[in-house]
């Protein structure tokens, strides 16, 4: 019997803005940290708590990582195909 694929992942993409705070980490435990983050939101898109907004764009989440200390704005496209990382703070 063949392996059962494991859970589908949302494709990452970043805002202009956290493209610009990604080129600034050069520690490779930050690295580390935000990689393991990425992939706990790509996996499961709605684990963090939405953040208080209007109805007339994506709704923002904010997903916190106090082991690795990680926290990351966010939100998921209407088909929770692709996850869009709006800040990144490590």
């Amino acid at each position: 019997m063949p392996p059962r694929p494991g859970p589908r992942r949302a494709r990452i993409a970043f805002s202009d803005a956290a493209a610009k705070q990604l080129e600034n980490i050069t520690s490779e435990a930050e690295i580390h940290a935000l990689d393991r983050a990425l992939v706990v939101v790509s996996v499961a898109p709605d684990i963090g708590e939405p953040l208080p907004g209007h109805a007339a764009g994506p709704q923002l989440r904010q997903y916190t990582d106090e082991v690795e200390r990680v926290r990351l704005l966010y939100w998921v496209t209407a088909l929770r195909t692709v996850v869009v990382v709006a800040y990144i703070e490590t």
